[in-house]
């Protein structure tokens, strides 16, 4: 069976050490007033968290896998053995009203908080964090654009996780092109709509963890325009509440079936089927999508967070087995009385598990700076500081999602090969962790469209006035560290990487203006130029990592070993996975010739391209 240790000491040092967090909390007069920036009540708080997981929620993990979720006759769904349970349980502990708004009966905690909870909880079990992930997507949406009416009336439900929430997207026809979707709403005249349609693919869509579930629908009101332009967001609860937020009589939406799934499986993924459902609007009409992607975008950083959740826990389960599991000599010998040495000395096994430990630790980075940087962006009193902070959460959020969730999948197959033969067989948990794990590389958008966002829509659309900014903060480090004698090689690494990817970024654009052709230009880039991307990014933070764990090192503050491995670790990363971006240069520049093929003869497809 599978264990899990949340990974506190790390945590901890990214916070203080990499992103000195205190000082920035302190400076933010929304957590001055509420007395949330002390990082000693922090610290008290993680580790309460990391209790919670590791005790309440872990156990179920293989439980939901086994049991799955179970559709009655009528449209109920039951959740696994244990589910429900540790849910009231932490709803009682009030862990989803961790960061939420204080007037709504939220703690007011940073973003930076709440963000490393959802690491332990996608570590312990991805399917059960799920629930209370989604519910919080709809916290965002409704508590940024609803009416004051619907946030007095939903918000302190959904707080408390007396009810739950849903975003509702996708329908058969329409996954990524959501401007082609079917769904209606009718106004009734009295500030309700009429909603009818379909929906799948809804993550924790239907369950008996609460007695409400609230969700947030796209749909397209009767007259609006065609394309994403006319789509309007309605709130569409199970149970319509009572005038004293009670619950009343149920709504016209059913669970139609319930998605049988690669992995995932204590997780409710449902067809919802709206028959006249009554709802209500949230926001602007026709402004549905710029509101979703609130949900979205916060999706989309939780998803990443599953990536690095997943990666943590595989690693952790892994290394256990390598330093037990005895399989041929190694010389010098470390057993000398046993027939054999443990696994963890053999070279490939040490590649496959520092690939690991790299990845997630840099991850674990990245996602504790960008929850950091929500924390300014919606709290700094600086105008220019919050817009400073919103353009890098905006740039790295397709790179967290994509980034993350291609080396968390890599991480779990690495760590499922670690163990061999035993790594196929259910019972250690590691082929649980592959399949859980690949669902994060398609959902939210998949990593292709993260790709095109990108590069499309977050540098080539702005002129790459994000992308500047964050290349200027590279360079400073840079130019400030580049004759550095323990971090110099790395620092003149990234320094050049980070200049071809501002070239290429040019190359690329100057294709997209081409003609016709251009957008196929840049879409045949986009999957590659992420992951230059991302490896520019973790190789920043990396570098920083080792800079700051030598200077302790140097300073005799190493007695566990802690630093020592930080810095072992990133001469790895650079080593063996940052020159990744010399492949990937290459296959950016390619372009998309090599794909402009016959169809008729790679494909057999008669009807081919249509050209202009």
């Amino acid at each position: 069976m599978p264990t899990y240790k949340a990974p506190l000491r790390d945590i901890k040092f990214v916070m203080t050490e990499l992103l000195e967090a205190g000082p920035q909390l302190a400076s933010l007069p929304f957590y001055q007033d509420n007395d949330t920036a002390d990082l000693d009540l922090i610290t008290q708080v993680m580790e309460e968290a990391a209790r919670f997981v590791e005790t309440e929620v872990q156990p179920l993990n293989q439980v939901g896998d086994r049991e799955g979720c179970v559709r009655d006759e009528h449209g109920e769904v039951k959740t696994p053995t244990g589910f429900k349970a540790a849910y009231k349980k932490f709803c009682d502990a009030g862990w989803p009203a961790l960061d939420a708004d204080p007037q709504y009966g939220g703690q007011g905690m940073p973003h930076l908080v709440s963000m490393t909870l959802n690491e332990m909880l996608n570590s312990a079990s991805v399917a059960w964090g799920m629930y209370p992930g989604l519910s919080h997507g709809a916290y965002s949406a409704l508590h940024a654009v609803g009416s004051e009416e619907l946030k007095n009336l939903y918000l302190p439900k959904i707080v408390s996780g007396q009810w739950s929430g849903t975003m509702c997207l996708t329908e058969p026809h329409a996954g990524t092109d959501l401007g082609i979707i079917r769904t209606k709403a009718s106004d009734n005249g009295d500030g309700t709509y009429n909603i009818t349609g379909t929906k799948i693919f809804i993550s924790a869509g239907e369950h008996d963890l609460t007695e409400n579930i609230v969700h947030l629908v796209l749909a397209r009101l009767d007259g609006s325009p065609e394309g994403t332009k006319g789509i309007s967001l309605f709130l569409v609860p199970k149970f319509i509440p009572n005038a004293d937020g009670s619950v009343g009589e149920r709504n016209a939406v059913v669970c139609g079936s319930l998605e049988h799934k690669m992995g995932i499986h204590g997780n409710a993924t449902a067809v919802l089927n709206f028959d006249q459902a009554k709802g209500w609007l949230v926001g602007e009409i026709n402004k549905g999508m710029n509101h979703m992607f609130i949900m979205m975008n916060a999706a989309r950083l939780g998803t990443g967070l599953q990536g690095l959740g997943l990666g943590e826990v595989s690693y952790q389960n892994a290394l256990a087995y390598a330093k037990d599991r005895l399989q041929m000599r190694h010389e010098p010998r470390v057993l000398p009385s046993e027939n054999a040495d443990p696994i963890l000395v053999h070279p490939d096994v040490r590649r496959m598990l520092l690939t690991g430990k790299a990845y997630n630790e840099a991850g674990r980075a990245l996602a504790m700076w960008l929850a950091l940087s929500l924390d300014v962006e919606h709290h700094h009193p600086d105008e220019a500081k919050r817009k400073e902070a919103g353009d890098l959460v905006a740039l790295l959020t397709p790179v967290a999602k994509a980034f993350m969730t291609d080396n968390g999948f890599q991480t779990a197959v690495l760590s499922q090969q670690v163990f061999g033969g035993h790594g196929y067989i259910q019972e250690w948990g590691m082929e649980q962790f592959v399949r859980d794990a690949r669902i994060g590389q398609i959902y939210e958008g998949t990593n292709g469209i993260q790709s095109l966002d990108l590069l499309g829509r977050k540098v080539l659309m702005d002129g790459g006035k994000k992308l500047q900014k964050l290349a200027g903060t590279l360079q400073e480090f840079a130019e400030s560290h580049e004759d550095d004698e323990h971090i110099g090689d790395y620092v003149n690494q990234l320094g050049k990487a980070a200049q071809q990817l501002g070239s290429l970024t040019m190359v690329i654009g100057q294709k997209a203006m081409s003609g016709p052709e251009g957008a196929d230009e840049v879409n045949a880039a986009a999957v590659d130029y992420l992951r230059f991307f991302g490896h520019v990014v973790y190789g920043y933070l990396w570098a920083r990592m080792a800079k700051i764990a030598q200077e302790k090192i140097d300073a005799g503050q190493d007695r566990d070993g802690f630093y020592l491995s930080k810095v072992q670790t990133a001469k790895f990363y650079f080593a063996k996975l940052f020159p990744e971006t010399k492949a990937l240069a290459a296959t950016i520049k390619a372009g998309n010739e090599s794909l402009a093929v016959d169809d008729k003869a790679v494909f057999g497809w008669e009807q081919g391209l249509v050209t202009a």
